[in-house]
């Protein structure tokens, strides 16, 4: 499995820790939107798209099954976020 393309949407919300949503294309045949990016106390990391139980918890509609995977996610997810920023940081000047 290989991620074909990565699509982030940066979001600036004031108090809000969500920084974008991305969408990942896997093998230019299957695509999973909605993935938060979130500025957690160590740094950014992602979530999954989930939905909310009946019982008011929330549970993950797509999710990668082991640690290597989420880490490629996460790795392609963050390094389109920090491009994106860059670019914006660019037009600025």
């Amino acid at each position: 499995m290989k991620i074909t393309s990565v699509n982030v949407r940066k979001i600036e919300k004031e108090g809000s820790r969500m920084k974008g949503i991305a969408s990942v294309l896997l093998d230019d045949s299957f695509a999973v939107h909605d993935i938060r990016i979130i500025e957690g106390d160590n740094g950014l990391f992602i979530a999954m798209p989930s939905r909310k139980t009946q019982a008011g918890g929330y549970r993950d509609i797509a999710h990668p099954i082991n640690p290597e995977v989420r880490a490629m996610f996460q790795d392609k997810i963050i390094e389109a976020y920090n491009n994106i920023k860059d670019e914006d940081s660019k037009k600025e000047d």
